[in-house]
């Protein structure tokens, strides 16, 4: 590519040298000719025809001699720049050739390639290799400059180097490593770099895996304490791997020249003669492998190296033996663990809380206690039991999809095929999680089945669905009401507030502008009058919110005042027996006792339409017992309440407490709660705030 564009570029040296030869022809040659031309006429002519012409015919000569000067001049000029015009066109259509071949070398070539100048890095040429490559669009106008090319703009004076390898990202995150060529050039009289980029990424990954791939391989021999090892048998030189030589305890020979055979003989003493026996053999024909176990005394103990080895005759050399080595000491000491811990499986088998069946064909051949418990049988009567008797008579055919798509390799049953229902010893159904995977058992092939019993999962499943509706609903319901309440809180603001300030303040701005005492002193006492009523507003607001007797006088007298004050006007008869609590709850009990109590007598008030309405509330040793009965219409279903049941509920139970409501049509209705004096762990710490 560099001889290319070398030789391009005194290609057009010779062009631009050979153009202005011409023109310099053209500027001196011919105006030197034409003066020297045009000066000899002059100086000649008219002599020449005033001696051959009469004196009246001069003067008609020297116009003809004029005239003939002037036709002969505009022919030599003509003649002249006919020819020079010529080497012009030439010259010029052999540069334009040349750009042409030049341009069309640039667009079909396969790497990126661009021209930039060489101060402003303006771009002057991006190839269409490099449009693809950057991600340009063939109309795309030209980035500002090169260094927009994602920072693959050469360094200065990188020209002539030997290519450097850079990493570059592109857009997407690609990452690409390119080795750049770059060439100096003149470009229309100004200084120019021509680009040439190779993308070395596939190269440099496989390089790089390539190196990855050893690593592993040496990491792989490592863990499985296995090395390798050949020599020729002719001159017993080879090489051995770094784990061959850790385990044998020698120094790595440098290159692979080393005596293998010799290291392998003096490496493993005592077993010297036999083992250069079998060697031998082996190098001969008249033992196709090798295969020993050698015990190795070691400062740690004994270890065990399995020594194994054939001759290579498939890669074009089968006169190298080749081996392994490998440490099994873990291996063997491993095989006995497996043993126990075989033992110990089948142990953890029988005492698995879920079922476990091995099939042979078509009846069971082992069955754990939990299976046979999930299926209501006895242990011993599980083995020799068709499988047929275990589920439904109409999923038999089910059982055998089912087990065939379990069973196929790398996939699982399909999500459209139903699992089949399991069938107790009573004949009831039931469903079951079912794992199913091929196993050995006592030399032959089993199907071994795992069965969970979701009865009790599909019973909790359909009350946590439920207790999740009845809380969305109530979720719901607590926001309504919540909203509610604020428009009504907001709205008796703006009514009874709002328009009590307003009062009180056109009160206080006429008392202001009244000069008679008598009448500024009866604007003062409406502005007093009408202040104590926004007071008395405010406080029976702020009682809804929170009563303060809760928080200065305890729960009894929270509870008997609001119970008072609720029913002061409403002509229901009110009984209280308010018992003294030998101690003072948790703030949050007190608060849930109090809403429970006050949710129970509005309710009562509003919805049963009672003549007595009684409220209890005594110390039960370490827990408080409220009651709130009333005799009024009742109503048939307690579980299916509205929002205000749920919410009581909730602040039951959210304390550590139980609560219960009793009622039915025409019977009236009793809302109780028992209530301890310090809330649940749990519960007190879901009431503190996060942080």
């Amino acid at each position: 590519m560099a001889a290319a564009r070398e030789e391009g570029s005194d290609t057009a040296r010779a062009y631009r040298s050979g153009l202005r030869q011409s023109l310099a022809g053209i500027r001196w040659r011919i105006p030197l000719l034409y003066l020297v031309l045009a000066g000899a006429w002059i100086l000649f002519s008219d002599h020449l025809v005033e001696g051959l012409l009469p004196a009246a015919a001069v003067r008609v000569a020297q116009s003809v001699k004029g005239l003939l000067f002037v036709l002969a001049s505009a022919a030599a000029l003509w003649l002249l720049l006919r020819n020079q015009a010529r080497g012009i066109e030439r010259a010029h259509r052999a540069t334009l050739d040349y750009a042409q071949r030049y341009r069309e070398l640039l667009e079909r070539h396969p790497d990126p390639l661009w021209l930039h100048e060489a101060g402003s890095g303006r771009l002057l040429y991006v190839n269409p290799a490099a449009r693809r490559f950057f991600g340009l669009g063939a109309d795309d106008a030209l980035p500002a400059d090169a260094a927009a090319l994602q920072g693959v703009l050469p360094h200065p004076g990188e020209e002539g180097r030997p290519a450097t390898i850079r990493r570059i990202h592109l857009p997407g995150g690609r990452r690409h490593d390119v080795e750049l060529h770059v060439a100096r050039l003149d470009h229309d009289g100004r200084e120019a770099r021509l680009v040439s980029m190779r993308d070395r990424t596939a190269e440099i990954g496989a390089e790089r895996e390539r190196a990855q791939s050893a690593r592993r391989m040496r990491e792989a021999q490592q863990l499985a304490c296995l090395g390798s090892w050949e020599f020729d048998p002719a001159s017993g030189h080879g090489h051995l791997s770094e784990e061959t030589c850790r385990m044998l305890g020698i120094r790595a020979p440098a290159g692979d020249g080393a005596d293998v055979r010799g290291l392998l003989l003096d490496s493993l003493p005592g077993w010297g003669g036999e083992l250069s026996s079998l060697l031998d053999a082996l190098a001969s024909g008249h033992g196709t492998t090798l295969d020993v176990v050698i015990p190795l005394e070691t400062p740690d103990g004994t270890r065990r190296l399995q020594l194994r080895g054939a001759r290579a005759a498939d890669d074009g050399a089968p006169h190298l033996l080749r081996g392994t080595l490998q440490d099994i000491t873990e291996a063997e000491a491993a095989r006995r663990q497996l043993r126990e811990r075989e033992r110990q499986f089948h142990d953890l088998i029988r005492a698995l809380p879920d079922g476990v069946i091995l099939l042979a064909g078509d009846r069971v051949r082992y069955a754990n206690p939990a299976c046979a418990e999930a299926f209501g049988r006895p242990v011993e009567s599980m083995p020799g039991l068709p499988v047929q008797a275990l589920v439904a008579e109409d999923d038999v055919p089910l059982l055998r999809e089912w087990l065939r798509a379990a069973l196929m390799p790398g996939q699982s049953p399909d999500a459209a095929v139903r699992t089949p229902r399991m069938r107790r010893s009573d004949g009831s159904l039931f469903n079951a999680a079912l794992t199913a995977a091929e196993t050995r058992y006592e030399d032959a092939i089993c199907t071994v089945v795992v069965m969970r019993d979701l009865s009790d999962a599909e019973r909790m499943r359909d009350e946590l669905v439920a207790g999740n509706q009845q809380l969305q609903a109530m979720a719901a319901r607590i926001f309504s009401v919540q909203e509610d309440e604020r428009r009504r809180i907001s709205r008796d603001l703006h009514d009874d507030i709002g328009q009590s300030i307003t009062a009180i303040k056109m009160s206080a701005s006429a008392a202001m502008d009244e000069d008679d005492p008598a009448r500024r002193r009866d604007d003062l006492d409406d502005v007093l009058a009408l202040a104590d009523a926004t007071l008395s507003r405010l406080r029976d607001i702020s009682i809804l919110l929170r009563p303060p007797q809760l928080d200065a006088l305890g729960l009894e007298a929270a509870l008997r005042w609001h119970a008072e004050r609720l029913f002061a006007h409403a002509g229901v008869e009110l009984d209280l027996a308010i018992g003294v609590l030998p101690q003072r709850p948790e703030r949050e009990v007190e608060q849930a006792c109090f809403r429970i109590a006050q949710e129970a007598m509005t309710n009562a008030l509003r919805h049963a339409a009672p003549a007595r309405v009684s409220l209890w509330l005594q110390d039960q040793g370490d827990r408080l017992h409220l009651q709130v009965v009333d005799d009024g219409r009742g109503f048939d279903t307690p579980a299916e309440g509205g929002l205000g049941l749920a919410i009581m509920r909730e602040r039951a139970h959210g304390v550590g407490g139980a609560f219960d409501i009793r009622s039915a049509h025409g019977a009236g209705t009793t809302v109780e709660a028992v209530l301890p004096y310090e809330p649940a762990a749990s519960a007190k710490h879901a009431s503190q705030p996060a942080g």
